[in-house]
């Protein structure tokens, strides 16, 4: 009887301990809700957000329409908005609550050149040659946004103490700009900072990036009539491209996972019977840190010198923006981000989209096993931890100041190349729309728990110093007259 009484004691502790734990978990979620609700009520506000960006794609420090559309809606959600920080007009920090943990959210609108689409699965631009929202950078904003939002509507509603920053940064498209708020120190207070990315899957970024520097070399010569005087004619457009012949020999020499490209953004003139006085070509150069970007950078500048000098012109030396360094991962981050996007889940398409997604699956080769992955979340691979992935971004700039947690949500139709009319096609769709709430939903996920939780703060900021090294200094490599606020201008 003792043993009996003993037992039903432990089964009445058990389940009263159970209950308190499903009633706190149940409280818990609720806590959450006040974000998540705002989000799934949200749709048609950001889908109309997304889509005026993306109706009016703005290239690199251009973005003013893009940029003053997040600053009025952050502005009448409470939010205090700084605009024009770091020396560029579009930058902006939008700031609500108080005291630490501080927890930040980059926001990026920057378009593309030359990849005006329609929302049609077929190639069909609505100004030939115009921008495009091509990287779905348009998403990527209103997403962080939506995201900052509903995490301040939390932070209120909980009286929760803690500061959210939303960081609206500039002309990631060659321009560098998070260098330059690197560069002012802007995240200097913020204890760790959300990223995301449009993509064609849902996955944690596990893969580290190349190092960039971007230049535009501008060469001069004389401009002579070319059948009548051309020995009084210095052609700059021999020297674009004796430039280039050089460095196209130089790729062979080089490790096999830097990269060189370029283009002619100026070839000259129209005339064959003028020799071009004026001419220029852009470069990208990456590399997969920053002394082996810098070797080759000083060989390319050797060649544009030496073209220079063989075809009697000059050449001047354009650094856009910074050097971009790869991005410094972060495990213990990238683990809370891939419990909270596998909560999330993936974007469910209605018939619609699908239809749309198959016709877009026509031009890539996708199948429908790869349609049916946007429902899925990417597992977390250990093995592929901190690979190389060939791109860059600026991100990897603010890696090494203040620890940042990167994913991808499905914005695109899968098997789509990056910076494609596919791309620009389905992402100014409620395609788009759909992953940035995903996003937006992971980013608010992630902050409460960040907020609320002070030794998952404590084990990322652990991860970072010891990945960043105890004597580690950073130190931005900016052009001294600052960001190139034109260096898009001439090319629209």
């Amino acid at each position: 009887m003792k043993k009996n009484r003993q037992l039903m004691v432990l089964v009445l502790g058990t389940l009263i301990f159970s209950a308190s734990l499903s009633a706190q978990k149940q409280n818990d979620f609720k806590k959450e809700a006040v974000a998540i609700d705002y989000l799934n009520s949200s749709f048609e506000t950001y889908d109309k957000i997304q889509k005026s960006i993306w109706a009016t794609p703005e290239l690199g420090f251009l973005e003013e329409k893009s940029s003053a559309v997040h600053q009025k809606h952050l502005t009448e959600n409470g939010f205090k908005v700084e605009s024009g920080v770091a020396g560029m007009p579009t930058a902006f920090i939008a700031t609500y609550g108080s005291g630490s943990p501080v927890i930040g959210i980059l926001a990026e609108f920057d378009a593309l050149s030359g990849l005006s689409q329609d929302t049609v699965p077929y190639p069909k631009p609505l100004i030939v040659g115009g921008n495009g929202h091509g990287c779905g950078h348009h998403a990527f904003g209103t997403g962080s946004v939506a995201g900052g939002i509903a995490i301040k509507k939390w932070l209120e509603s909980t009286k929760t103490k803690g500061t959210i920053k939303v960081f609206g940064t500039p002309a990631e498209e060659g321009g560098g700009g998070k260098v330059f708020f690197a560069k002012e120190g802007l995240f200097n207070d913020v204890d760790a900072v959300l990223d995301w990315h449009p993509g064609t899957a849902n996955a944690v970024s596990i893969r580290t990036s190349l190092a960039r520097i971007s230049t535009i070399y501008h060469f001069s010569g004389i401009s002579a009539h070319a059948a009548a005087n051309p020995d009084q004619g210095r052609s700059a457009l021999d020297g674009v491209e004796a430039m280039n012949q050089m460095v196209n020999a130089l790729r062979e020499h080089i490790p096999s996972d830097a990269r060189i490209h370029y283009v002619i953004t100026n070839g000259g003139g129209l005339s064959p019977n003028v020799v071009p006085a004026e001419a220029e070509v852009s470069y990208f150069v990456r590399a997969k840190n920053t002394k082996e970007l810098f070797d080759i950078v000083a060989r390319v500048d050797n060649a544009a010198d030496g073209a220079a000098l063989g075809t009697g012109t000059t050449v001047v030396k354009n650094r856009l923006g910074g050097a971009i360094s790869p991005v410094l991962l972060n495990k213990p981050f990238s683990k809370l981000i891939q419990k909270h996007l596998e909560r999330v889940g993936g974007v469910q398409w209605d018939e619609r989209e699908l239809a749309f997604a198959k016709e877009i699956a026509k031009t890539t080769g996708a199948t429908q096993e790869d349609l049916e992955k946007v429902k899925t979340i990417e597992p977390f691979k250990e093995e592929t931890f901190g690979q190389l992935l060939p791109a860059s971004t600026d991100v990897g700039d603010v890696s090494w100041n203040v620890p940042v947690g990167s994913f991808n949500a499905t914005v695109f139709v899968p098997g789509s190349a990056g910076h494609s009319w596919q791309n620009v096609a389905s992402g100014g769709t409620t395609i788009g729309t759909k992953g940035l709430l995903v996003a937006a939903k992971v980013f608010s996920l992630t902050a409460i728990d960040l907020f609320t939780t002070p030794a998952l703060l404590e084990s990322i900021k652990a991860d970072f110093k010891k990945s960043r090294g105890e004597n580690y200094h950073y130190q931005p490599i900016v052009p001294d007259k600052g960001p190139e606020l034109d260096y898009r201008v001439k090319k629209q």
